[in-house]
């Protein structure tokens, strides 16, 4: 009995020490391993250039987070036609300043945006456990200055979507837009854009926080060529082999991050974001990201191939917080 208890021991101990090491990992090293995915997508009408759309979704910015918003300053660096913002940029009262201070640069690039819940209110502390049922109830934080971001980022050019639909002239090429507040907190209202878009555009997409099926079948059902989103920061943990394990919200697990159809028609694009909440400061095999889409056109041929190969690029840094 006594070797037994002595290897029983040694395995507890052993698993505490993975675990603490995972942990350690987790929240230590890979939250902060920032990493540029890039992707192509057949979504262009016939004989239209390539575009090249930077996609950034879930800052959930805090003031301090200094290697964040250096990185992020730095990716217009690669030169893109078009940015899209899908939400989720503060996780702060103060944290305006740094969201700007990040985006720097890209704003002077033709860009468009959607918020998401925490760009409303400030994150709370939750057990981690409710993330895995769908059932809990949802108790906000403090309001968050969304409205000063708004300004900050129309003046500089960028187009709030929230229930609007525009044509934009990007590369010489038409875009018909359109996009809904966050469905997330159910405050989309897929009514107030509803119809078909432009026929004649370059591009049809959609733009929304949480890629909820309901939204996404009727920008589907609408004729889009694109939705892009964010919100389930790719399941934020996941399993090597299996995926994410939840995706918080309706959208099935296999679609928490990267591209995927929907329906026979349209593209969903899924970000993993670039942030945490203060309160969960852990991401494992999920690094923060961003996306570099390069759209072109449609197939002719009727077999369109999938194009979601991508790949990734790391940077490094540290942040406080």
């Amino acid at each position: 009995m006594g070797n037994l208890a002595r290897n029983i021991g040694r395995t507890a101990l052993g698993a505490t020490a993975v675990g603490t090491a995972t942990l350690a990992y987790a929240a230590g090293i890979e939250r902060r391993h920032w990493t540029l995915r890039q992707a192509t997508l057949p979504v262009l009408a016939e004989g239209a250039r390539p575009l090249r759309v930077l996609h950034i979704s879930d800052l959930h910015m805090t003031p301090n987070q200094k290697s964040k918003q250096r990185w992020v300053s730095e990716l217009a660096e690669l030169n893109p036609d078009f940015v899209v913002n899908t939400g989720d940029n503060l996780a702060h009262q103060n944290a305006v300043p740094a969201v700007i201070r990040a985006l720097g640069p890209l704003l002077d690039v033709p860009g468009v945006f959607v918020f998401g819940s925490n760009d409303y209110y400030a994150p709370r502390p939750k057990n981690p456990v409710r993330y895995l049922t769908k059932t809990y109830k949802r108790i906000h934080g403090i309001p968050l200055p969304w409205r000063d971001l708004r300004a900050a980022m129309v003046e500089r050019g960028w187009h709030d979507l929230t229930h609007v639909r525009r044509l934009l002239t990007v590369d010489g090429q038409t875009i018909a837009v359109a996009g809904v507040d966050d469905p997330h907190l159910r405050r989309d209202r897929y009514s107030d854009i509803a119809g078909k878009p432009d026929r004649s555009a370059t591009l049809r997409l959609g733009v929304t926080h949480s890629p909820e099926p309901r939204v996404l079948d009727a920008f589907a059902e609408d004729g889009y060529d694109l939705v892009m989103a964010g919100h389930t920061h790719g399941g934020q943990l996941r399993v090597p082999g299996y995926g994410a394990i939840v995706t918080n919200c309706q959208l099935d697990r296999t679609r928490a991050r990267g591209a995927s159809r929907w329906g026979a028609h349209m593209w969903l694009h899924v970000s993993a974001g670039l942030g945490t909440s203060p309160y969960a400061p852990v991401r494992f095999a999920c690094p923060p990201e961003a996306s570099l889409l390069t759209l072109v056109p449609r197939a002719t041929s009727g077999n369109e191939e999938d194009g979601a190969t991508d790949s990734a690029r790391f940077g490094a840094g540290a942040d406080v917080g």
